[in-house]
C-alpha cells in the first residue's frame, strides 16, 4: 500500500505528501497485484489515510 497526495504535475511522487507510507509485499502471501491510479486535483486537498490501515 502506498498514498501519496498533491504531486505537483511537472515533478514526481517524492515531491509529494506521503499519507501512507510504502509497505512491499510479503513473499510468503502468493500472487500480488500493482495497480497504480492517478487523478488530477483542482488544487490542495486534505486527504486522510484509510482507517482500516
Amino acid at each position: 500500500d502506498w498514498l501519496v497526495t498533491d504531486i505537483p504535475g511537472t515533478t514526481g511522487a517524492t515531491f509529494g505528501q506521503e499519507v501512507v507510507c510504502y509497505e512491499s509485499p510479503r513473499p510468503s502471501q502468493g500472487i500480488h497485484r500493482f495497480v497504480f491510479v492517478l487523478f488530477q486535483q483542482l488544487g490542495r486537498q486534505t486527504v486522510y489515510a484509510p482507517g482500516w490501515r
